[in-house]
């Protein structure tokens, strides 16, 4: 599978390959998911089938090489997937998101050859999921003020924690969570700045499930998202042996911030395709819906709605292809994956409550897909780096001052 166009020509039409997979994945959404997407949402039922059928379409595999049992794909294919389940069904969407480029890809980035082989069969196949422990009860967006920690005894790591807000972390399936710990000290900062002390040094474990040790609380009763599987999970005197270390001691944080780096393409992509749903079931409900005498798509107020609601969509778009394309091109990315995911988590609200509107009464009831798009939406502005902090990163990469 080829990767998108360079992004020297900003072209941005899909090659026959991508195009093939959004249109499989979109078919899928709409003849599989759609019809089932209520129901799961009302039950808060973790979707296991939805979860096979994906598997069987590969699409756990989509940016991982053929070697571990991938599709040979990219990031942008995946990007794409997760768009086309998003028009339709976001907890789907996000299960796939938090499984490939949470779980699967730090064990693929930083692993070792020992345990690329060990764990990514599985889950490149969706016969089994990981989750990514990094987000701790007293920390939120402060994800370097870690407190779980692990101590190195006798060939074993020791982890001692809580992680919060995990997805995917109490499936039936879920066989893996990648975790952060703090494993030691490290010198203060050498341009030695007044009050500098030593930092925390954190690593990051592979921590097979289930484990001796290691509880997974009930799930959470959440706004959006009731098909998805979002839990806390505690780490008492969780052992595991000293080569589940992933990647080099020390580098844990800012590996698992390079994995959130690409993430935010991929939640943009999420917030595209729930953005793009909206203008969907607003065009449908527009066109049927009669009001004095007239389909209410007719009232220049409507159209003006759906117009801004398609620009906005389009818009957010080209922002993530525009960053996809760059990470794939080897070029920097972090700013336009952080305006990427800033722009298309904010149009994503502004979109459902607009659809709601839209919508007016009926848009209110549960059983109407803009009101589960309206609950799904916010959580878009606040996992992975909220809306706050992709301007921070923004004005960081834009070299302001203080930034």
């Amino acid at each position: 599978m080829s990767t998108t166009p360079s992004t020297s020509s900003f072209d941005y039409f899909l090659d026959e390959e991508h195009e093939a997979l959004r249109s499989t994945v979109e078919d899928f959404a709409h003849r599989v998911v759609a019809p089932r997407a209520a129901a799961i949402d009302e039950a808060g039922e973790f979707p296991y089938d939805l979860v096979s059928g994906m598997a069987a379409m590969g699409l756990f595999g989509l940016p991982f090489p053929e070697s571990y049992g991938g599709m040979g794909g990219d990031y942008f294919a995946l990007c794409l997937a997760i768009e086309e389940l998003a028009r339709v069904d976001s907890s789907v969407a996000i299960t796939l998101e938090a499984a490939v480029s949470l779980g699967a890809m730090p064990v693929f980035r930083f692993g070792t050859e020992e345990q690329r082989a060990t764990w990514l069969p599985q889950l490149t196949s969706g016969s089994a999921l990981a989750a990514f422990g990094l987000t701790e009860p007293d920390g939120g967006t402060d994800a370097g003020a870690t407190r779980t920690r692990a101590v190195l005894t006798d060939g074993a790591w020791r982890i001692d924690g809580t992680k919060a807000f995990i997805t995917n972390a109490g499936t039936d399936i879920t066989s893996l969570v990648t975790v952060t710990a703090v494993t030691g000290q490290l010198e203060a900062d050498a341009d030695g700045r007044a009050g500098s002390s030593p930092r925390k040094e954190i690593s990051s474990f592979l921590v097979p499930v289930p484990r001796a040790g290691l509880t997974v609380a009930k799930p959470y009763s959440k706004v959006g998202w009731h098909a998805s599987d979002t839990r806390e999970i505690s780490l008492a005197g969780v052992e595991v042996p000293a080569e589940n270390l992933l990647g080099e001691r020390g580098r844990g944080f800012a590996n698992f911030l390079s994995i959130l780096d690409e993430g935010r393409i991929a939640i943009a992509a999420l917030a595209v395709g729930l953005a793009q749903g909206c203008v969907d079931e607003s065009i449908a409900y527009a066109t049927s819906r009669r009001a004095f005498g007239s389909a209410i798509g007719s009232f220049q107020a409507i159209q003006f709605k759906i117009a801004d609601m398609a620009v906005r969509a389009h818009t957010a778009r080209l922002a993530y292809h525009d960053a996809a394309a760059r990470m794939l091109a080897g070029k920097p990315f972090k700013k336009q994956a952080a305006m990427a995911k800033l722009y298309a988590s904010e149009i994503a609200v502004t979109n459902a409550r607009e659809a709601t509107q839209i919508h007016g009464g009926y848009g209110f009831m549960n059983e109407a897909a803009v009101a589960r798009f309206w609950r799904d939406s916010k959580i878009l502005e606040i996992g992975e780096g909220t809306s706050e902090v992709q301007r921070m990163l923004i004005a960081r990469e834009l070299g302001l001052p203080g930034a």
